[in-house]
């Protein structure tokens, strides 16, 4: 997969750090080293739901001086990939994606939204599933597909929470997937895989990986089978283990998998501060060749206490103790061999046929007939959405964070900028090392307890939108990372 060639044209004073990955078989492949691609990120939702405001125009990705912000904050924690919730297709993202793509980080977009009218229902899919509402999914194709670190788009998120949402749901999900994928075969210069980001409901979690897996005759080119397939997932609490939070299950689920699997949000809240310990195993050696990585869950602080760092209407910022405990997690990892395995030359995982034995719970549909689309959806398919929303890379001049940023003991971290990455160069931890910190005072991480945790543990949906080893030097019980006290 090569660069569209209008990005290729950009002047060359236009920081272009990421480039598409492909997908081959169970892998994100990077087409440049051939090297396969790990997702280490965070989802980005700042505001909540509150942050997505489709009348005043403002949704996440919509002012660049907090983007700039994060993005930096982001960029010394070694995140590669945001997950985005909640998007404007009608607002601007040129210079968030702009930003966000120098820092090395990829974007995983939902196409969907909380409004009325902007998602499909799990209770009467069939209500929502008209041209209006693709119409607003395929505006958000439309906004995102030319920025290189549009990652993938989910058509959907937790509609599947029950074996009731079972019976009704999964025909009209897969048939969403089938529509945004055509949208962009038709109006994409390049693929850009969709697919759907499940809740962690062991009952049905096997059903729903199947279904939307498996391939359907008569279906040209599997347009609905998903290119990916995540989940959401919250069984590791505190010092766990594969065992005690069920990953193993989880590897046992989709060992043989014929798409990119991962985690779409993860990080127990319980107890609290978060320590992380499942970052070792998610990237280690039991996961990683099932795995594709992760998601933490979430950037700001909101109601439901998942926050990594605390945020003021004013753009200041406060790191909270989860920041440092994930950044030192992820400092532990060995990111030059992480990204740098090859995949077997050839696969011999083929996704099954779909047939209603691959259905194994009660209740759960095995209907395989998909709805057909709704009137004049296919002329949006066809002839592309309008006024259609453009997004380019744009240059940005200034890096550097205009709102302050203080550690949990309260000490001020000057300096903090994005620092620009080369052609080709995905974020990694000690990608960012120049911000300074003012002195403070040891602030710890907290060491939590252990527990043993639920396999379906979830976080309160009523509040949700939707190694290189970085330079320390010891200071007693604690280390001066990157700017942060560790």
């Amino acid at each position: 997969m090569l660069m569209h060639s209008a990005l290729l044209a950009l002047s060359a004073t236009l920081a272009a750090a990421v480039q598409p990955l492909e997908v081959k078989d169970e892998h994100f492949i990077n087409p440049t080293t051939g090297n396969r691609f790990q997702i280490v990120g965070v989802a980005y939702q700042p505001g909540g739901s509150a942050g997505y405001d489709k009348e005043a125009g403002i949704d996440p990705l919509s002012d660049p001086d907090i983007c700039l912000r994060d993005a930096a904050l982001l960029q010394i924690m070694g995140v590669n990939t945001i997950r985005v919730y909640n998007v404007n297709p009608d607002v601007n993202h040129d210079k968030c994606a702009s930003i966000f793509n120098a820092a090395g980080m990829y974007m995983v977009l939902d196409v969907n939204s909380p409004l009325v009218g902007d998602s499909l229902t799990s209770w009467n899919p069939w209500e929502s599933y008209y041209a209006a509402y693709l119409n607003r999914t395929f505006a958000v194709v439309e906004a995102f597909k030319n920025y290189p670190n549009t990652l993938a788009f989910f058509s959907g998120n937790e509609v599947l929470n029950n074996e009731d949402t079972g019976a009704t749901v999964p025909p009209y999900m897969r048939a969403v997937t089938r529509d945004v994928k055509n949208y962009i075969k038709n109006h994409s210069s390049r693929p850009i895989p969709v697919g759907y980001s499940a809740a962690d409901v062991r009952e049905i979690l096997a059903d729903t990986y199947h279904y939307f897996q498996c391939t359907l005759k008569g279906d040209d080119d599997n347009m609905s089978r998903g290119d990916i397939f995540a989940l959401n997932s919250y069984s590791w609490c505190a010092d766990s283990s594969f065992e005690k939070a069920s990953y193993d299950d989880l590897v046992k689920i989709f060992t043989g998998t014929s798409a990119p699997v991962f985690f779409s949000e993860y990080g127990c809240n319980t107890p609290s501060p978060r320590i992380f310990t499942e970052v070792g195993t998610i990237y280690g050696p039991k996961m990683n060749t099932v795995f594709s990585g992760g998601v933490v869950y979430e950037y700001t602080q909101e109601e439901n206490n998942y926050g990594l760092v605390e945020m003021k209407k004013d753009g200041s910022a406060t790191l909270m103790k989860d920041f440092l405990s994930l950044t030192n997690q992820y400092s532990k990892l060995n990111f030059t061999e992480l990204q740098g395995q090859k995949p077997a030359s050839t696969s011999t995982t083929k996704p099954p046929a779909c047939d209603s034995k691959l259905i194994t719970s009660t209740g759960f549909s095995s209907n395989f007939t998909l709805p057909v689309l709704p009137p004049g959806a296919k002329e949006i398919i066809d002839g592309g959405v309008k006024p259609a929303p453009v997004g380019k890379l744009v240059e940005i001049k200034d890096w550097k964070v205009k709102f302050p940023v203080k550690n949990p003991d309260g000490s001020t971290i000057t300096n903090l900028a994005v620092k620009p990455l080369a052609d080709d160069t995905i974020n990694s931890p000690g990608t960012n090392t120049e911000s300074n910190t003012q002195e403070g005072t040891d602030t710890g991480t907290g060491t939590g307890t252990s527990s043993s945790p639920s396999p379906s543990v979830s976080k309160d949906a009523a509040v949700r939108p939707g190694a290189v080893v970085l330079p320390a030097v010891a200071m007693g019980a604690f280390a001066v990372v990157a700017g942060f006290a560790i």
